[in-house]
């Protein structure tokens, strides 16, 4: 194995992790995740194994955060990342696409008996993943749906952290995934606390994003990348375990703690009967619900009906891996 050591601005480093199983030749993928691997990703290593099979080589790093993983992708340091960067791509003058939709929005607000509602968090701090990022949107649509207004937001990286904060009496207020939900909600510590109704979200979380003229110029590495998503997705929609008896014990996820791997048959068969993954990586359901949701979450500048799909998705691949 090796080691990454990429500096992505004067004070922005990656995490020093090790890469994925590469040749380091000059068709290496280089992907970005936007986190260090959790049992979140193990559905996308899985995915990984797969397309190594059918000949992909790839490397990936681990960033601290998502607006680190977009800039990778935007400088040219990485080819695909993981992240919704609808802000960049309107923005930027690079032509960053989507090209499949790793999981949707399906995020819970989490408080102190303090509060019963939403509206009660009128002017009260909470605590988000990332600025810019899924959490933070959340919040955006709230205050508009709501009409009102969050106080202080501060931001810690990864939902485990963020309960962590919770239990540790350092927040009162929270968004975390469905895996973290759970395992607080069903823990001694469970009682002590309330998940907020929420309205339903098909928008996306995360999804696979490069640059279109990279995209275009590695079309064949591209396709067995994709292939091997919607495959595995596909299979875990029909049997959940799928995903713990593939999983590599020497990769990644087969190196996390016991206790992690032994819930990975809970964590997805709560994933999917909650709706998190699309059996069919999202496509242009996906696309027209990321319109909606980032526009209303002020992350897309004009109304979603204006806005053009292809200028932010590039269905190619998927359309013909559904083929």
């Amino acid at each position: 194995m090796k080691h990454l050591f990429r500096k992505v601005a004067a004070t922005a480093l990656a995490l020093p992790l090790a890469l994925g199983f590469s040749t380091a030749n000059a068709d290496t993928i280089r992907i970005a995740l936007a986190e260090t691997p959790s049992d979140e990703l193990a559905a996308f290593f899985v995915a990984l194994d797969r397309a190594k099979a059918n000949g992909l080589d790839y490397e990936w790093t681990a960033f601290s955060d998502e607006e680190l993983a977009i800039q990778a992708v935007l400088s040219g340091q990485m080819d695909i990342g993981f992240g919704t960067p609808y802000a960049a791509m309107q923005r930027s003058k690079a032509p960053l696409r989507i090209v499949f939709q790793l999981s949707k929005l399906k995020f819970f607000p989490v408080t102190t008996k303090t509060y019963s509602k939403l509206e009660d968090l009128d002017g009260e701090p909470i605590l988000l993943h990332s600025r810019g990022g899924g959490t933070d949107s959340i919040a955006n649509v709230i205050e508009s749906k709501l009409g009102m207004t969050f106080g202080e937001r501060s931001y810690v990286p990864g939902s485990s952290n963020r309960v962590a904060a919770l239990l540790g009496g350092r927040a009162d207020a929270t968004i975390i995934d469905l895996s973290n939900k759970n395992k607080l909600m069903r823990s001694e510590a469970g009682s002590n606390f309330n998940v907020l109704e929420m309205f339903d979200v098909e928008a996306s979380d995360e999804a696979l994003f490069g640059n279109l003229t990279w995209i275009q110029e590695n079309e064949a590495d591209v396709q067995i990348f994709v292939n091997a998503l919607v495959s595995v997705y596909n299979d875990m929609h029909e049997d959940p375990t799928i995903i713990r008896r593939e999983t590599n014990p020497d990769g990644p996820i087969g190196q996390l703690p016991q206790e992690i791997l032994a819930e990975l048959d809970g964590f997805y068969t709560d994933a999917v009967a909650a709706g998190l993954y699309d059996p069919n990586g999202g496509g242009r359901k996906a696309a027209m619900a990321d319109m909606e949701w980032y526009s209303s979450a002020g992350q897309l500048d004009g109304d979603a009906s204006t806005l053009n799909i292809e200028d932010f998705w590039y269905l190619k691949p998927l359309d013909a891996a559904m083929q």
